[in-house]
């Protein structure tokens, strides 16, 4: 049991407002291969670990997102490890500013580029379907596209912003803050609450989230596993 949704985040997205994207079965699921990398057991019990084993790709990767440090279930192997800080939005979220770049709405067509983006920038875990986790947005100047973000884990009430990237040659611009706030304002009209998450040690980005509205709720653990 647990007393908050984001305290077992991977958990509560695929065994609830996200289940349709989930692959496998109680104990263990992972979320379609398409859309990312992450998974997830009912405990640290021996059946639920074989099971989540079980849903490692050959070849590939899992990553486990915990409250709290998870044991590297027997067969798989460490990859890595990294602690990152969960954020809430307080209040209502940022206003509009003038000035502010034309942020329009992303899909199919735009998944090479937003692929590239992700590539080059490294938000996080991308699949060649995870510009479809919901609405992404973006800017585009002279065709090209700079910057993007959009949502990712949905939690009841909640919705994560995620897949905030821009080239490094457009950085310093506020592209970043001007799309994390557009996607903050939509996730508000659906009466969601934004969280996001970061790398603990990523002060440049905390900072911005902070200044944003989003505090610090608590740190969650990362454990990246192979065969």
């Amino acid at each position: 049991m647990t007393s908050h949704p984001l305290d077992r985040p991977v958990w509560s997205m695929l065994t609830g407002r996200q289940a349709h994207l989930a692959e496998g079965a109680a104990p263990a699921f992972r979320i379609d291969r398409g859309y990312g990398v992450f998974g997830v057991a009912a405990d640290t019990g021996a059946v639920a670990q074989a099971a989540l084993v079980a849903l490692i790709p050959v070849g590939g990767e899992l990553w486990i997102v915990e409250g709290e440090p998870w044991p590297v279930p027997p067969g798989a192997r460490e990859v890595k490890r990294a602690i990152l800080a969960q954020m809430v939005a307080e209040g209502s979220p940022p206003a509009a500013r003038d000035g502010e770049p034309v942020m329009i709405a992303l899909g199919d067509a735009d998944a090479a580029e937003m692929a590239a983006l992700a590539d080059h920038a490294k938000p996080g875990p991308w699949g060649p379907k995870t510009h479809l986790y919901g609405p992404f947005y973006g800017v585009r100047e002279d065709g090209r596209l700079l910057a993007m973000a959009g949502q990712r884990m949905l939690m009841p009430g909640m919705a994560e912003v995620s897949g905030v990237a821009t080239w490094e040659d457009c950085r310093g611009r506020g592209l970043a803050r001007s799309l994390i706030g557009h996607v903050m304002r939509a996730m508000a009209l659906r009466g969601e609450t934004p969280f996001l998450h970061s790398y603990a040690d990523n002060a440049g980005a905390i900072g911005l989230y902070e200044s944003l509205g989003f505090r610090v709720r608590r740190q969650v653990h990362v454990l990246v596993i192979a065969r």
